[in-house]
């Protein structure tokens, strides 16, 4: 008998911004020994925490929590990054997905699938056509990866000042595992004193 599922998708919060943090360190660690020069620079510290915190003020940063409010994966919604997509591409068509980051722990879930059905679910909802993704340009394992979700590449975009740039889209709506929904908190919950958890107005 298949087990009951206890993760869910929230809001983030400011106070997941370590807990973001150490999924950012962690997946590092992981593609270095990958054979990917992906995130390679050195974008940590104040300047990733400041990107953290922007797409939380601005609604734009989700969480997947467990049973225990372990953040699991985090995910982010994006505006159009203009160096790659261009007027001719309709990007008000289409939702853009980045900063989707599993913790090691918590593969074999299928949160990363999970999540992007998610994202896909909502751009339907929402009357759009695809859901869209850029990726650092030389990570070829990853380019794989989101081709087994369905998504199909565009192009690769290379300017000069940027490393990511193999773009891709999948039809909104699309979900490759339709019967294993992450169900949705509309408010960030976070433990209290007493072991329990309170929602955050």
């Amino acid at each position: 008998m298949k087990s009951a599922r206890t993760e869910y998708l929230r809001p983030a919060a400011a106070e997941d911004v370590p807990a973001l943090m150490t999924l950012r360190t962690e997946a590092e660690e992981w593609l270095r020994t990958k054979g990917t020069d992906q995130w390679s620079d050195p974008e940590t510290g104040k300047r990733a925490i400041d990107k953290w915190h922007a797409n939380i003020d601005e609604g734009r940063a989700w969480v997947v929590v467990g049973e225990y409010q372990q953040v699991l994966a985090t995910v982010s919604r994006g505006v159009v990054d203009r160096d790659f997509w261009t007027d001719a591409d309709q990007p008000e068509t289409a939702l853009y997905l980045y900063k989707l980051i599993v913790a090691r722990g918590a593969s074999g879930r299928h949160l990363g699938t999970r999540v992007v059905d998610w994202m896909s679910r909502l751009a339907g909802l929402e009357g759009r056509t695809w859901v869209r993704i850029d990726t650092w340009r030389t990570n070829t394992g990853l380019h794989a990866y989101y081709e087994r979700l369905g998504f199909k590449h565009v192009r690769t975009e290379a300017p000069p000042h940027r490393r990511s740039g193999w773009l891709a889209q999948r039809p909104a709506g699309e979900l490759a595992l339709p019967n294993d929904l992450l169900p949705v908190s509309p408010k960030p919950q976070m433990h209290n004193d007493f072991g329990g958890i309170h929602e955050m107005e």
